[in-house]
C-alpha cells in the first residue's frame, strides 16, 4: 500500500515538473556554476535529483511559499521606494546599460516595455536608443532590431514581437503596453522564435535578483518558460546563446541563496544596478571584452 502510495506521489509531481524539481543545467549553465560562489539549489539542505527530495511534494510546496514571501516582502519595498531615488535609479541603470560594450555590439534584442503599476526598471530610454538606428549618412548597417512582449494567455505563453516605432504598441486588458499582432498594413508581426538570425542580448525584469544569478519573477513562468524555449532553439540552430540581462533597483538585490529555484528557473546571466554592472557566467564576462 505504501509503495502505491509513493507511486502516485511521484506522478502528482511529475505532472507539475517533468524532471527534477531543482535548477538544472541550461544550454550555459556549466558557465553560471563556474562563477557563482554558492550551488544553485532549490534548498540550502536539498541535493541535486535524488530520489529522496524526488519522493514528496513538500519540498516544491515549500519553495512556491518561500518564493510568495519573498515576492511581499519585495513589493513592499518598491511600493515604498522614493520617487525621487527610482528616477535616479532608473537613470543610472540606463546609462550603464546604454555605455556597455555588450549593449552597443548587440544587432537583435529582446527587451521589456516598463510597467510603472508593476514599478520596474525604467526601459524608455534604452527603447528609444535601439528604435532610433542612428547613422550619418541614413544606412541601416548598424541598425538594432528590437522584440517586445505579448502576452497571449495566462498558461505561462508569452510571444516576442518585432516593433519599428512605440507607437506600434497598444494597451491590453491589463493596461500594459504590447505590441499588437499585426503592424499598420494588416501583416503579420515577426515572431522571434520564426526570425533567421539570432537574438543577441535579452533586457529582463524580475521582483529579486542575487549575485549568483538567481531571478524572482512575478510568479506568471512567461519569462523562464520563454528563455528555456529560446534557448533550446539557439541550441538546435548552433547559435550563440544571448547573454541574459537583468536590470535592478539597489532594493531588489538579496543575500546569495536567498531565492529558491526549481527546475524551471533560468539564471541570468549579468545584473545591472546602479551600483554597476556584475558580470555573472563565462559568457558575460566573454562579452564585456568585445
Amino acid at each position: 500500500m505504501w509503495r502505491s502510495g509513493l507511486r502516485q506521489r511521484v506522478k502528482e509531481m511529475l505532472m507539475i515538473l517533468p524532471s527534477c524539481p531543482f535548477l538544472p543545467p541550461s544550454p550555459s549553465s556549466s558557465q553560471h556554476f563556474a562563477f557563482t560562489k554558492k550551488p544553485l539549489l532549490g534548498l540550502a539542505n536539498a541535493s541535486l535529483c535524488s530520489p529522496g527530495t524526488m519522493s514528496t511534494a513538500t519540498n516544491l510546496d515549500g519553495i512556491f511559499k518561500q518564493k510568495q514571501v519573498l515576492r511581499s516582502k519585495v513589493r513592499k519595498s518598491l511600493k515604498s521606494m522614493d520617487p525621487s531615488l527610482r528616477s535616479q535609479e532608473d537613470d543610472a541603470i540606463q546609462s550603464l546599460v546604454l555605455e556597455a560594450p555588450w549593449f552597443k555590439s548587440s544587432q537583435r534584442l529582446c527587451a521589456y516595455i516598463t510597467c510603472s503599476a508593476l514599478r520596474e526598471v525604467d526601459t524608455s530610454k534604452l527603447l528609444s536608443q535601439i528604435l532610433q538606428n542612428p547613422t550619418k549618412d541614413g544606412s541601416v548597417e548598424n541598425a538594432k532590431k528590437l522584440y517586445v512582449p505579448r502576452v497571449e494567455d495566462k498558461n505561462s505563453h508569452m510571444r516576442m514581437l518585432n516593433i519599428s516605432s512605440m507607437d506600434d504598441l497598444i494597451a491590453n486588458s491589463m493596461d500594459i503596453l504590447e505590441p499588437a499582432p499585426v503592424d499598420q498594413h494588416g501583416n503579420a508581426r515577426e515572431d522571434v522564435m520564426q526570425a533567421n538570425d539570432p537574438v543577441d542580448l535579452f533586457l529582463l525584469p524580475g521582483l529579486a535578483f542575487d549575485k549568483s544569478g538567481r531571478r524572482l519573477g512575478r510568479g506568471g513562468g512567461y519569462y523562464d518558460t520563454f528563455l528555456r524555449k529560446y534557448q533550446e532553439l539557439a541550441e538546435e540552430r548552433d547559435w550563440r546563446q544571448p547573454l541574459l540581462v537583468a536590470l535592478s533597483y539597489s532594493l531588489q538585490i538579496i543575500d546569495d541563496g536567498a531565492i529558491p529555484v526549481t527546475l524551471n528557473d533560468v539564471p541570468v546571466d549579468v545584473l545591472v544596478s546602479p551600483a554597476g554592472v556584475i558580470p555573472i557566467s563565462q559568457a558575460a564576462l566573454n562579452r564585456m571584452q568585445i
